[in-house]
């Protein structure tokens, strides 16, 4: 069927911000989608609320509307554009339920607008839990004995009559949000009231539980006319029970038998058709590991976390060919972008082993329990392809940037027969560490299999690779041996222990024995077409595919790696940018990196693509094939500017600013000296190795004091102490991770935070413009509100912080980017706290807000243009009509036993961006994205810190303004009183009930004020407070600047008159 022409205006709605269990995958398949809707030449208008990424560009859509994701918006952005279809499938869960809630409410019909890439029947019998099953039972599918309740006792009579363990599913959310396994009555009760919460429609599925039965996904596309196919296969190492994106996944499956595979095949494609979906589709089974019985755990009807896995797994773009067949073509019409032979009926086959590990935050989050369940905790995710199930599995985890680089990483040998034993049974990151620890000790399959369930053909791998550590530790280094070590991805350092030589010795036996890898290019149909686009992935031992190409200047640009908290899309945003300049500019360009849920690893981003771990060792393969004219490192967040030295050493030239350089803003010493000869204050503060030393320059300087680790990005490791106890207690924690870097102590000053991104050409610099914090200094930047143009300025500070970003600049001799933070006192007291001579996570932020296309100036200024040749002033630009506030979203509620009070170390997983022509609106706007909808009940907890009582009044007065009752604890309502203003004393958590914790628990509170007590010793109240408030849907603010903001936009604002801003139009 050619293309319906009477498609001529889409709305696409974008994921929001990036959150865990929704994360850039949505990106990467809403930007691809937008960029193949162009290719039709139709008008695409794009709502989406975050900032960071490259989707919200004025390049992919032609209208850009950063705006909340909420059903007013689409509506009066419906009423303002009069698109005809709205295409919500790439949206993920945000996109759908909007979608579903307009389409109930009648507004879409009315006014002549018609989802295209699936129809609400289709996304109500996949959703719904009960028209599923009915769906299921008509094709007889089968699925787990289930049961939708509404109540608690509902819930506890279904399981007492099924038995438990129970699985607990809350209709319409998203990552397993709210779900969870109980085991006893006890905890079912307490995840069915979370869940029955967090539900759109106050829904939740009991059904019996399938844990350990194998985990198989299918990732399946349908058009219009009914023809299906596979486009890929994927098996969990873990067993169900594990939520599918926090255990590592293998494409294709290794485990099944072509009965099972074929079995299972033809269901997906007999659920696809039953549903009628058009475009992609992802169906989860669980497979009973000893017999052919299954059943269907659940079926996405949209683009998900595994099409972005399965598009680069394969080569095949699902987004690309779902939004085709949204616009009516049948996949016998697509060509395959890929091969440009084949058409998008062709079903891909693989001839390698594709191997997906999450990214876990267990690193920022020290208390929280790392243990793995239904409910997502991953913020990112690796991905690595070889010829061989062990070597995927060796690129993965040296992928991960989480120190560790082979199954000896974790240290289990303090354990002994009986605890091992025990705590096979563990569930959590660690697990296939301890599984290598038992195989070492000689634990039978059979048991090791017992306890985890994971199917013995995994078990096996691990041993092999168990026994080549035994192997290099106790035989003779061969060169057989040595090849069979690098056919299984050993890296040179890991072999290098193991027989104790270093790491260059083993790199040189290699080269003289002509070990090296070789690159295999990912084409669909296992080598039966030639594939045209080049995307590689390294094996050792086999023939190079990878073509040598030196008719133009080439460019190696490195990713960032798998999204973490402190280094997200925002990177991802900077390296497209610089891939495309570079392209402009005329030069070949190679993109190196890891994660498979971004736009950077799409296959026609660059000339070439290697989908490898970003080590030295793995680069250097790249550059000794590649021999690149030149590397850019500053796009890429900490993972790039960690390569620096070691492409230095391999003869390449570090394009823009020079490494040592770089060093020099780093190192605490050299960066005194420049800050000096340019006349720049900064706080006052010492570099330290030790306790002792630390707390010697705190009582110099005088207590409060910053304690951090140089050489670190999202403020990883840094604490705010108020006394000696907690310069002990904090050096401690630094010190886990090994220290070759000194701490740094630096006087703690409570100033404004303002944070400026500049262009540097060498000479002459471009500031777009100056953003400030709401909150004050002490939080993290990542995690603060920012405002551009910043509001309590002075024009003489403006010009300070100008002149000294200029001074530093210039001194530093940066040539790109340069993102500076000061820290300003009073009217015009500037002080600068840090300096990156990088791309920052503000860049696409205040990008898109100036309408300064900076990554791509950056990367001109790199190849050698000056400023004014590129048609723009050099200083402080002009300050824009309107408002911006960017607002971190947080994740918290995914991560049990995480604090959630914010101070200096990072914990956003994204943003959400508010823009309008009043400060009051942007800001009422920034809250309403973020998913702050208030007042519901009007009723609030405020308790805060003594130094904090007087502010505590003004806020509270200003609450009970527009009708708040406000709870309080003792010494805060004493205040209040004293204030004049009415509040409810109620005991602390400790005392006996009806205490705070009864109150929060009763599900009629909306906001909770608490501000944590500074220094280590901050009592285990106020993290109670904070968790539960969390855990049951309340808003917490733990900083009096951020209730200042929030009670600001509530009085001003009313949601029917909000202005709607299209960012492709600013200049």
């Amino acid at each position: 069927m050619p293309r319906d022409m009477s498609i001529k205006k889409v709305l696409v709605i974008g994921s929001g911000p990036i959150v865990i269990g929704q994360a850039a995958e949505f990106d990467y398949a809403g930007t691809q989608a937008c960029r193949s809707l162009k290719e039709e030449n139709l008008e695409v208008v794009l709502l989406n609320s975050n900032p960071a990424t490259i989707m919200t560009d004025k390049d992919i859509a032609d209208k850009v509307y950063i705006e909340p994701l909420t059903p007013e918006v689409v509506e009066q952005l419906i009423l303002k554009e009069q698109p005809d279809s709205i295409l919500p499938t790439l949206g993920g869960q945000a996109g759908l339920n909007l979608a579903m809630e307009l389409e109930e409410s009648g507004f879409l019909r009315e006014h002549h607008v018609r989802l295209i890439g699936t129809t609400s029947e289709t996304i109500k019998k996949a959703e719904d839990r009960l028209e599923f099953k009915a769906a299921m039972e008509r094709i007889s599918e089968p699925v787990a004995a289930s049961l939708v309740v509404e109540s608690v006792e509902d819930g506890l009579a279904f399981a007492r009559e099924i038995g438990y363990p129970v699985v607990l599913r809350p209709a319409y959310t998203l990552g397993g949000s709210g779900g969870g396994i109980a085991r006893n009555s006890g905890q079912l009760m307490e995840i069915l009231e979370n869940g029955l919460r967090l539900s759109r429609v106050g829904q939740v599925l009991v059904e019996r539980c399938i844990a350990g039965w194998k985990e198989i996904e299918y990732e399946v596309m349908r058009d219009g006319r009914g023809n299906c196919i596979t486009v890929c296969n994927m098996e969990n190492i873990d067993p169900v029970g594990v939520h599918t994106g926090d255990s590592i996944v293998v494409a294709p499956s290794q485990t099944l038998g072509d009965k099972e595979y074929q079995m299972l095949r033809t269901s997906a494609l007999k659920i696809i058709d039953e549903l009628k979906i058009t475009g992609g589709c992802n169906v989860q089974y669980a497979l009973h590991p000893e017999s052919f019985e299954y059943c269907v755990i659940e079926v996405n009807p949209r683009v998900s976390r595994s099409s972005a896995l399965a598009s680069k797994a394969t080569g095949y773009p699902i987004a690309k060919v779902a939004a085709k067949i949204a616009l009516g073509y049948t996949l016998d019409e697509i060509k395959n972008a890929i091969t440009h032979k084949t058409y998008a009926s062709f079903e891909p086959m693989l001839d390698y082993c594709v191997v997906k590990i999450p990214r876990l935050p267990f690193d920022k989050f020290i208390s929280a329990k790392r243990t793995l369940t239904t409910q997502m905790k991953a913020t990112g995710e690796v991905m690595s392809i070889c010829d061989n199930f062990e070597g995927a599995l060796m690129k993965a985890i040296r992928s991960l940037e989480q120190h560790v680089d082979c199954l000896l990483s974790y240290d289990f040998t303090g354990l002994d027969r009986e605890e091992l034993t025990e705590q096979l049974s563990i569930v959590d990151d660690m697990r296939i560490w301890r599984i290598a620890e038992a195989l070492r000790r000689g634990f039978e399959y059979d048991t090791i299999h017992e306890r985890t369930m994971i199917d013995p053909w995994f078990i096996d791998k691990l041993a092999i690779l168990v026994e080549m550590e035994q192997s290099l530790q106790t035989s003779e280094l061969t060169p057989e041996l040595l090849k069979e070590a690098k056919r299984m991805e050993f890296p040179d350092a890991v072999i290098g222990r193991l027989t104790g030589r270093t790491e260059r010795e083993i790199h040189d036996m290699r080269h003289a024995n002509g070990i090296v890898a070789a690159y295999k290019m990912v084409d669909t149909c296992a080598a039966e077409f030639a594939a045209e686009t080049p995307y590689y992935y390294s094996v050792f031992g086999s023939e190079n595919e990878a073509a040598k190409t030196n008719d133009r200047k080439k460019v190696l640009v490195l990713g960032s790696g798998p999204i973490r908290i402190g280094q997200g899309i925002e990177f991802d945003f900077c390296s497209v940018h610089c891939t495309w300049a570079f392209s402009r500019e005329g030069y070949e360009t190679i993109i190196v990196n890891n994660n498979p849920e971004t736009v950077s690893t799409d296959f026609d981003i660059a000339d070439k693509l290697y989908f490898e771990p970003l080590t030295p060792e793995d680069v250097e393969s790249i550059v000794d094939l590649e021999q690149p004219d030149g590397a850019v490192v500053q796009f890429g967040g900490q993972t790039a500017i960690k390569l620096t030295e070691s492409l230095m050493k391999m003869g390449v030239p570090i394009l823009g600013t020079s490494a040592e350089n770089v060093d020099k803003a780093e190192d605490r010493e050299l960066f005194d000296q420049i800050l000096e000869e340019c006349g720049i204050p900064r706080p006052s503060g010492g570099t330290v190795y030790t306790a002792e030393e630390a707390k010697e320059v705190a009582n110099r300087l005088g207590y409060p004091v910053l304690v951090r680790p140089s050489y670190v990005l999202g403020g990883q490791g840094m604490q705010i102490a108020i006394n000696d106890h907690d310069i002990d207690e904090f050096i401690g924690i630094i010190n886990r991770i090994a220290q070759d870097h000194p701490i740094l102590v630096d006087k703690y000053l409570s100033g404004k935070e303002i944070e400026v991104d500049a262009v540097c050409d060498g000479e002459e610099i471009l500031i777009p413009g100056i953003m400030e914090h709401i909150e004050r200094a002490g939080i993290h930047s990542g995690d603060s509100i920012s405002v551009y143009p910043a509001q309590s300025l002075t024009k003489a500070a403006k010009e300070k912080i100008a002149e000294y970003t200029r001074r530093l600049a210039k001194s530093l001799h940066v040539i790109g980017l340069i993102n500076i933070q000061f820290i300003v006192c009073g009217e015009a007291d500037v002080y600068v706290i840090e300096v990156n001579p990088r791309s920052s996570r503000t860049v696409p932020y205040i990008s898109k807000v100036t309408g300064i296309p900076i990554v791509p100036l950056a990367s001109r200024v790199i190849t050698g243009s000056k400023i004014r040749e590129l048609g723009y002033t050099p200083g402080l630009q002009r300050e824009a009509e309107y408002f911006a506030v960017k607002m971190p979203v947080f994740s918290f509620e995914k991560i049990r036993g995480a604090d959630i009070s914010l101070g200096p170390e990072m914990k956003s997983t994204g943003e959400c961006l508010g823009i309008a022509s009043t400060f009051d609106e942007a800001l009422y706007k920034a809250f309403l994205g973020a998913g702050i909808k208030l007042p519901r009940f009007k009723n609030m907890i405020l308790t805060v810190r003594d130094e904090d009582k007087e502010e505590a009044v003004e806020i509270g007065r200003r609450f009970a303004k527009i009708g708040y009752r406000i709870f309080a604890t003792a010494g805060t309502a004493a205040a209040l009183k004293a204030g004049g203003v009415k509040a409810i004393a109620v005991r602390k958590i400790e005392q006996e009930s009806p205490n705070l914790l009864d109150l929060i628990l009763g599900h009629e509170i909306d906001l909770v004020i608490d501000t944590p007590a500074q220094g280590a010793e901050h009592a285990k109240d106020g993290f109670v407070i904070r968790r539960n408030a969390i855990e049951t849907g309340v808003n917490v603010l733990t900083a009096m600047d951020t209730a200042r903001a929030l009670i600001t936009s509530l009085e001003n604002t009313d949601i029917k008159k909000l202005t709607l801003v299209d960012i492709a139009e600013i200049k």
